[in-house]
């Protein structure tokens, strides 16, 4: 006799610790340094936020104050003497003198800083790369004063014969003329500040081409690339957002340095053409340089151009964001 069998179901499998874990979460039955951790990091992030416009809110007030009584135009005026009667103060210079010095500073040291992390991590050997990265090390160390003094009793004594070789063969554009005088002008500031944000764009740059998946390198090595090519099409995608990162790190000390540029840069308050002509001023050393004497009017819109400062801050962080949300899909991380 022919006997009829029925499907067994077969046995449930037993939650994986990863659901049962998921399951946890869910019911909110979390350990107590998990959630010690949580109310940490999300009170770290709010008051972040809440100093934050603290300090925005903070200098908008003093530099409404100021620019209400100010006669000229906060903007465009090449003048900046709030203690007349009536105030007259504008940020014109400063702001040109604070792009001009920062975009030196960037031209000269990215390029730089990026050559020396890729030498570090793919040309050098061990016993020479150690050293280089921890020399590179100690400059970010140096405080600014020093770097000013450095710059004011060094550097410019020693720009003479660059300044006469600029002017000789370039001296025709009008940009780098130079007609004589201590070369105490944005280029020398620029220069200055590129030595300083140097060493921050090398360390961040090299610890992110030390990141670079190693399969990627092998392959492009087993396609017949040569050292250079596998640094031009595996190592340089992979780390543009970091190279990027690196170098709004740097441009962020080079648009607040105060005491180097106040050493270095014979201020005044008119705009050259030519980069090698004294005279320009920044943000962060008319502030440093006048408000220990200031009066309370002076203060406040000492207060104004430190506002203007801030927003140049965060319009520049803002872009920089965007560059590497738009570029994260090409750097090649996700592969």
């Amino acid at each position: 006799m022919d006997i009829s069998t029925k499907d067994t179901p077969a046995p449930p499998t037993p939650p994986t610790s990863e659901a049962r874990e998921d399951k946890r979460v869910e019911r909110g039955v979390t350990r107590l340094g998990d959630r010690v951790f949580l109310g940490l990091s999300r009170g770290s992030g709010v008051f972040l936020l809440v100093l934050m416009a603290a300090i925005a809110v903070f200098l908008s007030y003093r530099a409404a104050l100021a620019i209400s009584k100010d006669e000229a135009n906060f903007f465009t005026t090449f003048e900046w003497n709030p203690t007349a009667v009536p105030p007259v103060f504008g940020i014109a210079v400063l702001a040109f003198g604070t792009i001009v010095s920062s975009v030196i500073a960037m031209a000269i040291a990215v390029p730089v800083a990026v050559g020396i992390a890729l030498f570090i991590t793919h040309y050098a050997p061990r016993r020479l790369g150690g050293p280089i990265a921890y020399v590179i090390d100690l400059l970010a160390a140096v405080p600014s004063i020093v770097y000013g003094l450095w710059g004011i009793l060094v550097l410019v004594p020693q720009l003479d014969g660059l300044y006469g070789w600029l002017n000789d063969y370039l001296g025709w554009t009008g940009i780098l003329e130079w007609q004589g005088g201590a070369p105490r002008s944005m280029l020398t500031v620029g220069i200055l500040l590129a030595i300083m944000i140097l060493p921050i764009i090398t360390n961040v740059s090299r610890e992110v081409f030390r990141q670079v998946p190693r399969m990627h390198e092998e392959a492009a090595l087993a396609l017949g690339a040569t050292r250079w090519e596998v640094i031009r099409m595996a190592v340089l995608p992979f780390g543009r957002s970091g190279v990027i990162s690196a170098s709004m790190l740097g441009l962020g000390r080079a648009l607040g340095e105060t005491m180097a540029v106040a050493m270095v840069l014979s201020s005044s308050f008119e705009i050259n053409l030519s980069l090698l002509d004294p005279g320009g001023g920044t943000f962060a050393q008319n502030i440093a340089s006048k408000f220990s004497e200031a009066t309370e009017m002076g203060r406040d819109a000492l207060i104004a151009s430190g506002l203007v400062l801030f927003v140049i801050t965060l319009l520049v962080n803002g872009a920089a964001r965007l560059i590497i949300a738009r570029r994260k899909e090409f750097s090649g991380a996700n592969a």
